[in-house]
């Protein structure tokens, strides 16, 4: 029994992808973080140039 439950976590301990995948998840989320403030700047910008 606590040679499987050795065994199972070695395995999640070498398993890598779940944590490229958050890694890729968070700086897509702050991208779109930085895009949409920057859109939003952009925006009040040209309303009070061109209003």
């Amino acid at each position: 029994m606590i040679d499987t439950i050795r065994l199972v976590a070695a395995l999640l301990r070498a398993d890598r992808r779940g944590v490229t995948a958050v890694e890729y998840g968070i700086m897509a989320s702050l991208i779109a973080v930085v895009v949409i403030t920057a859109v939003s700047l952009i925006g009040t910008k040209l309303v009070t140039t061109f209003g």
